[in-house]
């Protein structure tokens, strides 16, 4: 395998998310859960190494990478190390500690590099840049809910302030305006940068030409740091165009289910949306799995579900407001009340998958992470488009595997739990 992008996603719906644009843009692209340990026997353009390192410690999430890093490296194409790329989210999740700075500086210095741009921009998402500002929708990212985000929350939408309380190197700004000048102005403007002494650029975009205008100028840069959006603009990099045939799945097949985590407004309305259509849902209260009741709670949860399967997709949620998920952080602490919650959700999917169901639906990055890790999922082909930022993928397996698609929290349009398996037939 020779590939020309090698992609490091710090949780495993922004790997998806990540792959999907790739996709559309004419990549072949395949998904894997972790670092491999041998070389993938696939032919593609591209491999997108999802990691589940946006929250852990940031020296753990450092480690993470740079082994993603040198796997990477080895699949090069005729011998060449491929073109890196560090994919977070598009809300720039991350702490005053990290990760995205420690992780994009252990990347530099791995490969060498003094520059490197990074924008969280994904119009399609309503997520944009200007002037340094991250916008999500017509609000400020620290106005737009993810202020209250339980474990990364978002108080300042100034991606050059962010940056730079991340990392040592000196953070700088292609505007808007520069951006819509062309790969000409914004290569100028790169080469002041760094005779400036700057190491990270942000950079601005407002809109999809603004990220196919970026594109051409970020080719031949070792790194590049960014959320998804940026992925439309690089595979005519590499000479490559749209392509149906490279988002191709095995037929589905098998019972159907949701497992919800995220507590994000997006996620909220979704659960709500599918509970007013009169399916069958239910909730798992976190403070229900203290005191070692979590598996008794997940036996019951399979108990209810499995009658209800064969009618059609059932929801099960641990979805709940800010003020509720921060009660129970307060008796467990923010690290503990995650992971509960997560392993009781991962352990549920298994449950379902034991059950029959074949196309599932997982709402949450770290919720994602859990499941996809629970269910043994190595590999990922990635399939068609539900919305942007999340597409179907499938994994390989007995009686044909299971379709599954990983949703980040924000993402979505209100009925996306029931369109997504319309997509899927």
């Amino acid at each position: 395998m020779n590939i020309q992008l090698g992609c490091i996603a710090d949780d495993f719906t922004g790997a998806t998310d990540l792959a999907n644009n790739l996709v559309r843009s004419g990549m072949r692209v395949v998904q894997t859960i972790g670092v491999p340990t041998a070389p993938l026997a696939a032919d593609v353009d591209a491999v997108v190494v999802a990691l589940k390192s946006r929250t852990i410690p940031a020296a753990e999430a450092v480690a993470q990478s740079l082994e993603a890093l040198k796997w990477l490296q080895a699949q090069g194409h005729n011998g060449q190390s491929p073109q890196i790329y560090f994919k977070y989210c598009s809300t720039f999740d991350s702490t005053p500690e990290g990760n995205i700075g420690p992780v994009t500086e252990a990347l530099m210095d791995a490969l060498g590099t003094d520059f490197t741009i990074a924008t969280p921009a994904f119009p399609d998402n309503g997520r944009t840049v200007f002037k340094g500002y991250l916008f999500a929708g017509n609000v400020l990212l620290n106005e737009s809910g993810m202020q209250n985000h339980p474990l990364t929350p978002m108080t300042d939408a100034n991606l050059v302030r962010v940056m730079q309380a991340q990392t040592k190197r000196k953070v700088g700004l292609i505007d808007y305006k520069t951006v819509a000048q062309g790969e000409g102005a914004i290569r100028e403007r790169i080469a002041l940068l760094r005779a400036e002494g700057v190491g990270v650029s942000v950079v601005d975009a407002t809109s999809n030409d603004d990220l196919h205008l970026l594109g051409p100028a970020l080719k031949g840069m070792p790194l590049v740091t960014a959320g998804s959006g940026v992925a439309i603009g690089l595979p005519a990099n590499f000479g490559l165009k749209p392509s149906l045939q490279a988002s191709q799945l095995p037929a589905a097949c098998g019972l159907q289910a949701v497992v919800s985590g995220s507590c994000s407004l997006a996620t909220n309305a979704q659960v709500a949306h599918f509970k007013a259509t009169d399916r069958p849902a239910r909730a798992i209260d976190p403070a229900s799995l203290m005191h070692g009741q979590s598996n008794a709670v997940v036996q019951q949860v399979l108990a209810w579900a499995a009658p209800l399967l064969q009618g059609g997709p059932v929801l099960v949620y641990s979805t709940a407001e800010p003020d509720a998920v921060k009660a129970v952080q307060a008796q467990l602490g923010v690290a503990e009340a995650g992971a509960l919650v997560e392993h009781a959700l991962a352990a549920v999917a298994r449950g379902l998958v034991d059950l029959g169901v074949q196309q599932l639906v997982v709402a949450g990055g770290e919720t994602s992470g859990a499941c996809v890790q629970a269910l043994g999922i190595a590999q990922l082909q990635i399939g068609p488009q539900i919305d942007p930022g999340v597409p179907w993928c499938h994994a390989p397996g007995d009686n044909g595997g299971v379709h599954i698609t990983l949703k980040s929290g924000n993402f979505g349009t209100e009925d996306f739990f029931t369109k997504a398996f319309t997509v899927l037939a």
